[in-house]
């Protein structure tokens, strides 16, 4: 019966740290633009689908295409994307080197992140009423007895209360992350 919600507090916190991952922290990280849909071949995709996604230096990305006519889409893709990169392509490449983050740029992204934690917990919370309510369902139907549901409903609440916690400490990890110079 807990399954559901377990499952659903995993996915949230999976979901948070993939995020999480794809914020500018003022280094290079493939994941920030590997999820970028570009045209190719009629057909919207991500940009990990039709390239090479790969670290220059600490500061620069690089993206070698698999097909160079795709090189100016990816370029285009990447600028429409409004993460404040900006792109130069090459020959058979696009480079991409990540500017040094201002104050009110890592505080903005600090706003990222926290936003990113209260849909994680609210994902959660979701996850919770959904298994609430089979509990509720068992019980009225006569499956489980009231103390069985109660104990359920404890362990529940400890399932959440550990996924919550769990998203804290993402959050201050990233925060601290950011915030250094």
């Amino acid at each position: 019966m807990l399954e559901k919600a377990e499952s659903g507090i995993k996915k949230a916190i999976d979901h948070l740290e993939l995020e999480f991952s794809k914020l500018q922290a003022g280094r290079a990280n493939p994941a920030m633009v590997e999820d970028i849909m570009i045209e190719s071949y009629g057909s919207m995709q991500p940009i990990k689908n039709t390239a090479t996604v790969g670290l220059l230096d600490a500061q620069t990305l690089t993206i070698k295409p698999w097909d160079r006519s795709i090189i100016h889409a990816i370029a285009k893709a990447i600028t429409d994307a409004g993460m404040g990169l900006n792109p130069q392509t090459m020959a058979d490449s696009v480079m991409i080197k990540i500017p040094a983050l201002t104050e009110e740029r890592r505080r903005d992204i600090v706003k990222i992140a926290k936003k990113l934690t209260e849909e994680a917990k609210v994902s959660m919370r979701n996850a919770r009423q959904d298994s609430l309510k089979a509990i509720k369902k068992a019980e009225d139907d006569k499956e489980i007895s009231e103390d069985q549901a109660r104990d359920y409903e404890d362990a529940l609440q400890k399932l959440v209360d550990q996924g919550n916690k769990k998203t804290e400490e993402l959050l201050k990890i990233k925060e601290t992350d950011i915030m250094k110079v």
